[in-house]
């Protein structure tokens, strides 16, 4: 999950999804295209929407299709599933569909990085044009806009907040309170050390690049880059973390191995409702999952904390005062569509639309978080600590960083890099500082072959 402005944070978090904020209707009308003002070539569009929503997701975003269609019966959508629930796996079959010349004409993209690649090999559409017909100014909208030298790519459709869920009875038989915003790494560590007995850990690390190093991933608007463009491997939160990471699983015994989660193939939300692991850092798209019991039996209460902050020391180069990156997911426009404008109403109605069928929050930056908030914990409010969720999202000292001014059209090769600087640390006595050198100079090799 790459995105260069908040998964949340947006969480993370993170977030692919593997991992959300909207207007109410009085505010909608004004800022979609209507059928009475469709243009010609929007009046009697068939357009496909591709994305990778597993079975019920794919329930509700049906639903939404057929409110626009409703709204707009001059065009039809036909809604195609790549990939039920593999976004991974959904991009390599888009991309497959793109290059062997398939009309494209909406697709859910989970990662601004992902529709940074995308657009700079010319599989997407500029929507310049579409926006200055429409009068729209996407800096207005939205929170996070893609873009390659001033032209814009896409639409974010959800942000994503990173957030750290913890359960709440291990906490009340610790004796320890709620974190809130400004708890540190170490106190993280802490909080581990106190919440492992028995069989629980006291936190869960699993095997994405969020895991590896949060604090690039959640305090910094590039995952892998500083602002000069740059490789910030080299950054204190690496020696850092790695070395919090690699004490916290050898010293504390406060974590699984990484070792035995690479093994097992574990799932993260098994080991946190399985009252495994008693901290679990993610993203807001397990909102849902605490009342959830028939999939995840449980009878704990979850509650929620802000990404821990480093410690005094090791604060990123670029640290900007605690800010959280927010990230989520886009909607874009292939490059071979040939109904733009009934895309480009799509792609505005499914990122504006007030839906009791959405459940995700949007990244509409005139979207109303805490409605849909109320519809992803529905009628199990009481399997959740309410009040720690909505101040880890919605608090007073909750802010977000602006988009990245880096464009990383390579990011899946620096995720490569890092996630082989981190095994090559937490599986051999190789040293930190040789590992985090050896990143550096990848990384560099990287992006000086993409400059």
């Amino acid at each position: 999950m790459v995105l260069a402005a908040a998964f949340v944070l947006g969480a993370c978090g993170a977030n692919s999804a593997n991992e959300g904020n909207e207007e109410g209707n009085s505010g909608a009308a004004t800022d979609r295209t209507t059928s009475e003002e469709a243009t010609p070539e929007a009046e009697a569009a068939s357009i496909k929407y591709y994305n990778f929503d597993n079975e019920e997701q794919a329930k509700s975003t049906r639903a939404l299709l057929d409110q626009f269609e409703q709204e707009n019966p001059n065009i039809k959508v036909e809604h195609v599933v790549l990939v039920p629930g593999n976004s991974v796996e959904m991009l390599k079959k888009l991309d497959f569909l793109i290059s062997s010349g398939e009309e494209v004409d909406v697709v859910s993209i989970p990662s601004l990085n992902a529709v940074m690649e995308r657009a700079a090999r010319g599989a997407l559409a500029p929507l310049n044009e579409l926006y200055e017909k429409n009068a729209i100014v996407p800096e207005d909208e939205y929170y996070v806009n893609p873009q390659i030298d001033g032209t814009y790519y896409g639409m974010q459709y959800s942000t994503g907040y990173q957030f750290v869920l913890l359960n709440k009875d291990a906490l009340d038989a610790a004796g320890l309170p709620v974190p809130k915003y400004g708890w540190t790494w170490d106190d993280f560590r802490e909080y581990a050390k106190k919440l492992t007995k028995d069989k629980m850990y006291g936190t869960y690390f699993h095997t994405w690049e969020m895991y590896q190093n949060p604090p690039a991933q959640t305090i910094m608007r590039d995952p892998f880059r500083y602002q000069d463009g740059t490789t910030h491997f080299s950054d204190p939160t690496y020696k850092y973390f790695f070395q919090l990471r690699k004490d916290m699983e050898s010293i504390d015994k406060s974590a699984k191995p990484y070792a035995d989660v690479i093994a097992a193939k574990l799932a993260y939300r098994t080991e946190f409702f399985n009252g495994e692991a008693a901290m679990l850092l993610s993203g807001s798209f397990m909102i849902p999952d605490p009342g959830n019991v028939e999939q995840y039996p449980h009878t704990f209460k979850t509650a929620f904390a802000p990404v821990p902050l480093p410690p005094e020391h090791a604060l990123p180069k670029e640290y900007e005062g605690g800010k959280y990156f927010v990230g989520g997911g886009h909607v874009a426009m292939g490059a071979t569509s040939k109904q733009k404008d009934a895309s480009f109403q799509l792609m505005r109605f499914l990122t504006t639309v007030d839906s009791e069928a959405r459940m995700e929050f949007s990244g509409w930056k005139k979207a109303d978080h805490e409605a849909v908030l109320t519809r992803l914990i529905g009628d199990k409010a009481d399997m959740y600590d309410v009040e720690s969720l909505k101040s880890t999202l919605f608090g007073s000292d909750i802010q977000y960083l602006d988009a990245s001014q880096v464009v990383t059209t390579f990011g899946s090769q620096l995720a490569k890099i890092q996630s082989d600087g981190f095994s090559r640390f937490m599986l051999s006595d190789e040293s930190i500082d040789d590992v985090q050198k050896w990143m550096v100079d990848e990384a560099t090799k990287v992006i000086d072959e993409n400059k």
